[in-house]
């Protein structure tokens, strides 16, 4: 194998979506990878009304949206659930407009009511006034930095930044080597909310990738994800016990040019198609 031929054993070990921004992951065994990224992914997402225009909310605040599910049924109708609680979301009238902002984007969002935002205020510990779930229009667009998405026309919703979070399994297993945890208390892969997991490759073998071809789709890796306190919240509690993994990736991956810890690339598509968990994954290295 040349040094820029890809590995023959490399597959897709985890692939997940976040239909809310914030709340826990949905995992997959098959999806639509669309240009946005995977098809529903931060489609909607939890804003502050107290802020004009509406802030977006997410665990770096508010680490008990770790604590709510949501499912995306057959037809395209939002559950939510905490616990044995279900709420359906109603879809948003057409002319319920509330302009949000999602970092330094400013955009125009459908508004889901007023039920919903009292249910999350209740259940996230917030006032009943604060909150509303808003859902991206499908008449605007969020266009992703050309910086690092370069010429691939990328766009994404509520995403931080980019359509896809790609993540390597054994990056992973190095990482827990480094902080001196067991295959028991290794760290788990949902810290890093990935859209979609790799197994096969050598540790830190991403750093080299220029595209990943997995059936249709293929997609660019653009940028590393510089990574924030969502990380050290428990996906499943809420709660923020250490500031690991930071500290241990402060000592190996932080990137003064990026202006923080690393781990894992943010992608853009350049084919969408479909693909499924157990997928042989072709990628092509930049050397």
């Amino acid at each position: 194998m040349s040094a820029n031929e890809s590995p023959d054993d490399v597959t897709v070990a985890g692939l997940f979506s976040y239909p809310v921004k914030g709340f826990r992951a949905v995992a997959h065994e098959s999806a639509d990878v669309l240009a946005s990224g995977v098809r529903h992914d931060r489609e909607w997402m939890v804003v502050d009304a107290r802020h004009t225009p509406a802030r977006f909310v997410s665990q770096r605040e508010c680490p008990l949206m770790a604590t709510l599910a949501v499912t995306v049924n057959a037809a395209g109708e939002l559950l939510l659930s905490c616990g044995t609680e279900i709420f359906a979301v109603p879809a948003p009238a057409r002319n319920a407009l509330l302009k949000v902002q999602v970092w330094n984007h400013e955009t125009v969002a459908l508004d889901a009511g007023d039920a919903v935002g009292e249910w999350l205020a209740t259940r996230l510990s917030m006032p009943h006034d604060q909150l509303r779930l808003v859902r991206f229009h499908p008449e605007m667009r969020r266009d992703c930095n050309r910086l690092y998405a370069g010429d691939a026309d990328a766009h994404t919703f509520f995403a931080d930044g980019y359509p896809l979070l790609v993540t390597n399994a054994s990056s992973l297993a190095d990482l827990s080597q480094r902080m001196k945890r067991d295959a028991i208390q290794a760290m788990p892969m949902d810290r890093f909310r990935p859209n979609i997991v790799l197994a096969g490759l050598p540790a830190w073998d991403e750093d080299h990738i220029d595209t990943v071809a997995i059936g249709d789709v293929v997609m660019k890796l653009a940028k590393p994800c510089v990574r924030c306190h969502v990380t050290t919240t428990d996906q499943q509690t809420g709660e923020r016990l250490s500031d690991e993994p930071l500290d241990t990736l402060a000592t190996f991956r932080n990137s003064t040019a990026l202006g923080g810890v690393t781990f894992g690339w943010n992608a853009v598509v350049i084919k969408p198609g479909r693909l499924s968990r157990s997928d042989q994954v072709v990628v092509q290295f930049r050397f």
